[in-house]
């Protein structure tokens, strides 16, 4: 059985249908020398525990039925209007596919199709060939609005054609996603111009946080970045358990990657509950549970002697009040804001240190007696809250520009609230972070 191009469609859509033909239940596409296929890679929300979606790969193989890299597959391809007509084949033979087996799989998901930078471009300016392509689509039971389009970062260089180009594909209906963020030299600038509705972040960055604690933090703080773009993050490529448990800690949406499922011909059945997903949300509670054990332990006496020196404030000069906390092992400094966030007092430095900073480098950060910190978040939550002891995440201190914690806590006096800080050496507590 051949595939028929719905009537509109335009010439080199017409000539590529004729290339489909439903064989044993799929359909393949034959062009020269090589016979193309589709598998499907599915795509979970960590939230709702299932599939809701699937990506789209080419499979190539040779007339024998030899398995060939699809890299090999474009590498022949010699002009623009090859590979832009290879381009469309291939997204024309996912879509029959996926729509084909829509009967046994979630007819709400998401289609993932890949189109080259330079194809997305030119083509997408051609409103007669969006049309074609939408109608298509339509013909055959899949609306634009489940169609996600990837494209990668290359197709920014473009700027004027491709501001047209996304404005036209956007008539259509379809999401936009940015794929590989984070490889080679990506920037918020990108996701600022381009507003994906998606952005699939690239595996090296997994990669590199699941080696450093300090880097997963900044994960998670792209993540929120990502979200607050207006972008939904989908991290691919996740493999192990161990990556699964990052991914939904630095709270990404999505996750694709052998750990969830491999690129297959078939799709799954009717969207459920992922046994997968579900034990890595059971993994990761009994992981945080630990964890927020032991770093309560570890940050109890500092918050004790804290609360210990806020009290005796009422009675006792500053260094006298603070005399305790200022004992325990790894304090850097304490200090006392008013209500602006100015310093009430010179800062205290722990008995026989002299300066705040041990490098040299960072000798300006050294005296902050005439600092202002009203933006930190140490400060405002402890306004918002007093009595009640806060904590930051781990940062790089102005103070002396070493990695830290702050502990702080609100109280009032005549003179108007006040705020007692303490920062927690933090570069050698990476385990309880």
């Amino acid at each position: 059985m051949k595939a028929v191009a719905p009537p509109g469609a335009d010439a080199m859509l017409q000539r590529l249908a004729e290339s489909l033909e439903l064989q044993d239940g799929r359909w393949r596409a034959r062009q020269g020398d090589w016979v193309l296929d589709s598998h499907f890679q599915p795509v979970f929300s960590f939230p709702h525990r299932r599939a809701v979606g699937y990506e789209a790969l080419l499979r190539v193989s040779d007339l024998g039925g030899q398995s060939v890299s699809p890299l090999k597959f474009f590498e022949h391809l010699g002009s623009f209007d090859q590979q832009w007509a290879s381009d469309r084949l291939c997204r024309l033979l996912h879509v029959h596919n996926f729509v084909h087996q829509a009967g046994t799989a979630d007819d709400q998901g998401w289609l993932f199709l890949n189109i080259h930078p330079t194809v997305f471009v030119h083509g997408a300016q051609q409103l007669e060939v969006l049309e074609g392509s939408v109608q298509t689509a339509s013909a055959l039971g899949l609306p634009m609005h489940r169609v996600v389009l990837e494209v990668t970062e290359d197709v920014m260089a473009q700027e004027a054609d491709f501001e047209r180009a996304v404005a036209n594909v956007r008539q259509t209906g379809c999401l936009l996603a940015l794929d590989d963020f984070g490889a080679g030299h990506s920037n918020f600038d990108r996701i600022w111009h381009i507003h994906p509705e998606i952005v699939k972040l690239d595996r090296s960055l997994l990669r590199r946080a699941c080696g450093s604690p300090r880097i997963a933090r900044v994960l998670a703080q792209m993540v929120s970045l990502l979200h607050e773009c207006g972008s939904l993050v989908l991290l691919e490529g996740v493999e192990t358990r161990d990556e699964a448990m990052l991914a939904l800690d630095v709270d990404v949406d999505m996750v694709q990657g052998f750990a969830f499922g491999r690129p297959v011909p078939g799709m799954l059945g009717p969207a459920g509950v992922s046994d997968e997903i579900e034990e890595i949300w059971e993994l990761l509670d009994e992981r945080h549970a630990t964890t927020r054990r032991a770093h309560s332990s570890h940050v109890a006496p500092y918050r004790e002697a804290l609360k210990r020196a806020q009290a005796r404030l009422q009675a006792l000069p500053f260094a006298d009040a603070c005399a305790e906390l200022l004992g325990l092992p790894g304090v850097q400094v304490c200090f006392l804001l008013d209500e602006q966030g100015r310093h009430v007092a010179e800062p205290l430095l722990p008995a026989g240190a002299r300066h705040v900073s041990l490098d040299p480098r960072f000798a300006p950060l050294g005296r902050a007696g005439e600092a202002r910190w009203a933006r930190r978040p140490y400060f405002r939550r402890a306004l918002d809250e007093p009595g009640v002891v806060q904590m930051t995440r781990p940062y790089l201190s102005l103070h002396g520009a070493q990695m830290c914690v702050t502990l702080s806590v609100a109280f009032p006096t005549p003179d108007g609230p006040r705020v007692l800080c303490a920062d927690i050496d933090w570069a050698g507590s990476e385990g309880q972070a």
